[in-house]
């Protein structure tokens, strides 16, 4: 057993102690927000590498249709965590201001989520793939002429991914026209994810996956232990969650009015860094190890779950709690979030239309990113005192994103026919069960 991936093992459990120890002895309920959110907040975060890792090394012993629909769930389960639980309270408390504002919170974490995921992810990561083609050859990597033109190729084999989620982001842009996240937005949107899963099950040749670091290492483990193994760290991970999330999330709250910003904020940018780093974390880790192909193609499967299954099922957990249907609600500053993440995730799917992305769009797209962040941050804090409102920031952001996707739209148009023919193509070949119909069946 290699020693480094043991240790590493070892550390991500490590993080999860100082919450568990206080969470059996009832210390963790007298700390107050500051330290509730850093130990709990890691504990979080150790667990998120474990889940992750479970899911990974299970891939070899359960069916590929669980792997594929039930796995995908668990990757998002940190993030769903802290989404669930202010859709259940906006259910459990509706009709008062704080049902209204627990709704406010689940929308201000999941775009949130999604707008790091793009904004922070896969700017920083394409960033990151070219900057260590210098130390590590990536065959990933092109070196085109031209300031800052080098590029990462992605494999085209994710057109299905890439044409579902652009279906999900236009579905998007309609959200905030009813009256919250209703039945229509689940059954569009779960249904979208719904058939990705029959596409990629009937369509694609089955694939043996080839993993790293910790899943590699546990992956060696004869059965049955390696099965008992995946299911020990699924249990512990979801205990450490599944008992860390409140405290986490109300100290959020309760951190920010201290230091004086408002508590969606804190829910919106803060809360979702501890789900969303480990994911980075191991893509990261496929960069230095020269597979930023398979790291890229992690980032869009994981942006399409969380644009489908993590906006969709919120309100079956709201009307779960509410103990009748019940769209999930939110206000006008909820609905310009959802819009300018719609916006950037057309913008980002724009930029990856012709399966690549130099260094100029992704620090544009990061630039993009934080400075609406850093803009709105100042603000609240009157640092800074902007000429229009928070909403008409939103508004405006959302309108460059959509400006710069359509030019890029408009300019690639030969690129969106043929990802629209090769996704007809790949719907065909899996409505039919004949995998020699697939695009790439030949790559």
């Amino acid at each position: 057993m290699n020693t480094r991936k043991l240790g590493v093992l070892v550390a991500a459990t490590i993080l999860t102690l100082p919450w568990l120890g206080g969470w059996l002895t009832g210390s963790a309920h007298g700390l107050t927000a500051g330290p509730t959110v850093a130990v709990a907040g890691i504990g979080i975060l150790g667990a998120s590498f474990l889940l992750t890792w479970g899911a990974e090394t299970a891939e070899k012993d359960v069916p590929r249709a669980f792997a594929i629909a039930v796995l995908a769930v668990l990757a998002v389960a940190p993030e769903y965590a802290v989404d669930a639980l202010y859709a259940w309270q906006a259910g459990v408390q509706a009709g008062t201001p704080a049902g209204a504002e627990a709704g406010n919170l689940a929308v201000a974490n999941m775009t949130g989520a999604n707008r790091i995921l793009i904004g922070i992810g896969w700017a920083g990561i394409a960033l990151f793939t070219v900057y260590r083609a210098g130390a590590n050859s990536d065959p990933a990597v092109k070196s085109n002429s031209g300031f800052l033109k080098n590029a990462v190729s992605l494999d085209r084999d994710i057109s299905l991914e890439v044409a579902f989620l652009l279906a999900a982001t236009l579905w998007a842009f309609l959200v905030p026209l009813g009256a919250g996240i209703d039945i229509f937005d689940m059954a569009f949107l779960v249904g979208l994810y719904v058939l990705y899963i029959g596409v990629v099950l009937r369509g694609e040749p089955e694939e043996d996956v080839e993993h790293v670091g910790v899943p590699a290492m546990l992956g060696r483990i004869p059965n049955p232990f390696r099965a008992l193994t995946v299911i020990a760290l699924f249990l512990f991970s979801g205990l450490i969650i599944f008992t860390a999330v409140e405290p986490f999330a109300h100290s959020l709250e309760l951190l920010g009015e201290d230091i004086g910003v408002p508590s969606f904020f804190m829910i919106q940018w803060i809360a979702p860094l501890a789900s969303e780093s480990p994911e980075l974390i191991v893509v990261v880790v496929l960069v230095r190890k020269a597979r930023s192909t398979a790291g890229f193609n992690a980032l869009i499967s994981s942006k399409l779950n969380q644009w489908t299954l993590l906006i969709g099922t919120l309100v079956i957990v709201h009307s779960i709690a509410l103990g009748e249907y019940g769209a999930l609600a939110f206000d006008a500053k909820q609905a310009a979030e959802i819009w300018i993440t719609a916006a950037q995730s057309l913008f980002a799917i724009a930029l990856i239309l012709n399966f690549e992305i130099d260094v100029r769009e992704a620090i544009l797209l990061l630039v993009l990113f934080i400075s609406q962040v850093l803009l709105e941050f100042l603000a609240l804090r009157e640092i800074i005192h902007l000429p229009i409102t928070e909403i008409q920031l939103l508004h405006l952001f959302t309108a460059t994103y959509v400006a710069l996707a359509l030019g890029l739209f408009a300019t690639r148009s030969d690129e969106l026919v043929r990802l629209v023919r090769d996704t007809r193509q790949i719907l065909r070949s899996a409505v039919h069960g004949d995998t020699a119909e697939h695009p790439f069946s030949d790559d």
